[in-house]
């Protein structure tokens, strides 16, 4: 009698190249999205300066803050897997809609509200999930969340590229079924490899659907997803809930600082100091998505040229596609840089890392200044290749190390939250960075050129004194953060021994 063999079990490669290929497609839709929407607000829709760049502000900002909910229902309710493919779902229909809105205007602003809501519910579970399938193993998951951080820029490099050149010559429909495209993509290699994920994520997504809890969900869906079209639709109601996320964290920040031990609290003190430093990074980082871009499309030539010769050309969405770039290139050579220093026992410390990274967005901010205040003409493309070159870098040192301050430094009981609220700053930084966008809002004609001097060099002059100023503070705060970090390095190696 022949016996069957049991099926083999998946490994974790394989179940690891399923969210691996999703995030990819999800990242090529969002950053490909991200490309396209402030000309498509402001070329298309004809909105103003102003208003689209404070409409961008909530939509951002919300889709920052929807990951704390979207944890939440993954951990607790459906378990990561189910959560991260009913967040791709609504992505993709969030897409269609934007696309649909350029004929149906009615549809804007529910396009970014389940686009905001389906990452909320995306985002935080497919990051889980990694953490799920090589739990046990830290060397083996720092290899997959390298990995994991290369298919964000992977995917984000060539939609920001493929986007604004699909809208420049089929129109922005065209780009925003493109992005909705990529989760269907996505959605269509986990259907066909999903044996391989099957054993991953928690016993949620191995139990059987609760009718009840998805009643319950699918009602607390719409009741957020109508509550974020008023929100994004309102800017009154915006800088309301703005505030109160800011004045919800700092009671959130009190109430566990008095809680915490008294050597848990040098610790807290420094992972509050460095999330607020990095919180202050995203003020200008949003500049790539609003001022830059606009700036791009009025002011710069997209020629990149060697004397004569022209060897690529990029539109002014397209130069969002040198920070992801920039990313790549940069992340192999700090990691050779921080290895050589380690070994040298001259290893930076997170709050060192942070001064660098805001004088490289000084640096940045005043190339940029420079071009637009005394460029006679269009602005040469490599300005904006060297600009976005040192912004990018600094975001390696500040953004980036977010979630690396939080592990290291809060105590272990309020890590989960603390790494929410961090997501929670962010959004409200992208909203701010929005507004001081404005400072360099255009009215009237959306097609006016040649408007360097007069609007963006004063907007970039003072981002450039804001950066001066905030490195200089921050190198005047080092010695107080380097004392917290000996202390919280002592109370760590005193606990362990």
């Amino acid at each position: 009698m022949t016996m069957l063999s049991a099926p083999e079990m998946p490994t974790r490669r394989q179940s690891f190249s399923v969210v691996f290929a999703i995030e990819l497609w999800e990242r090529f839709g969002y950053y490909g999205m991200q490309a396209v929407l402030t000309l498509y607000l402001v070329q298309r829709l004809k909105l103003s300066d102003t208003d689209a760049n404070v409409m961008i502000g909530a939509f951002v900002g919300l889709t920052y803050i929807m990951p704390v909910l979207g944890g939440l229902i993954g951990d607790r309710l459906l378990g990561p897997r189910r959560t991260m493919l009913i967040g791709a779902f609504i992505l993709a229909l969030g897409y269609v809609a934007l696309g649909l809105a350029s004929s149906h205007r009615a549809l804007l602003f529910g396009a970014m509200a389940l686009i905001s809501s389906g990452n909320g519910l995306f985002k935080p579970n497919s990051g889980n999930l990694v953490r799920r399938i090589y739990e046990g193993d830290d060397a083996e998951l720092d290899a997959a969340f390298t990995i994991y951080y290369m298919a964000v820029n992977v995917g984000s490099t060539i939609s920001m590229l493929l986007t604004p050149w699909l809208q420049e010559r089929f129109g922005p429909s065209t780009a925003f079924f493109t992005c909705a495209f990529g989760l269907v993509a996505g959605l269509l290699y986990y259907m066909w490899r999903r044996q391989w994920i099957v054993g991953a994520g928690s016993a949620l997504d191995r139990g059987p659907w609760n009718r009840r809890t998805l009643l319950i969900l699918s009602l607390g869906f719409v009741i957020v997803a109508g509550g974020s079209m008023v929100v994004i639709a309102s800017p009154m109601l915006a800088r309301l809930c703005v505030w109160g996320a800011c004045f919800g964290i700092a009671i959130a920040w009190a109430r566990i600082y008095r809680r915490a031990l008294p050597e848990q609290k040098p610790g807290l003190r420094l992972t509050f100091l460095l999330c607020l430093e990095s919180m202050a990074y995203i003020i200008f980082y949003q500049q790539q998505m609003t001022s830059l871009t606009l700036f791009a499309l009025r002011d710069v030539d997209g020629d990149f040229r060697i004397g004569d010769w022209v060897i690529f050309h990029m539109s002014a969405g397209q130069f969002q596609a040198l920070n992801p770039l920039w990313i790549m290139l940069g992340s192999p050579i700090l990691a050779v840089l921080y290895k050589k220093l380690a070994q040298s026992g001259r290893d930076l410390s997170l709050a060192q890392k942070m001064v660098l990274g805001f004088g490289l967005v000084t640096g940045g901010f005043l190339i940029w200044w420079l071009a637009a205040a005394y460029t006679a003409g269009p602005v040469s493309a490599w300005v904006m290749f060297v600009g976005y070159g040192l912004i990018s870098i600094a975001e390696l040192l500040t953004m980036a190390l977010g979630l690396a301050i939080i592990a290291r430094y809060a105590p272990a009981d309020s890590t989960g939250f603390m790494m929410g609220a961090l997501y929670l700053l962010w959004g409200v930084a992208m909203y701010v960075g929005s507004l001081v966008a404005n400072y360099a809002a255009v009215t009237g004609d959306a097609k006016i050129v040649s408007i360097g001097s007069t609007v963006y060099a004063p907007l970039f002059r003072d981002l450039f004194f804001a950066g001066l100023g905030l490195t200089c503070l921050l190198a005047l705060l080092l010695p107080l953060a380097q004392r917290w970090d000996r202390v919280h390095m002592a109370t760590q190696n005193q606990s362990i021994s």
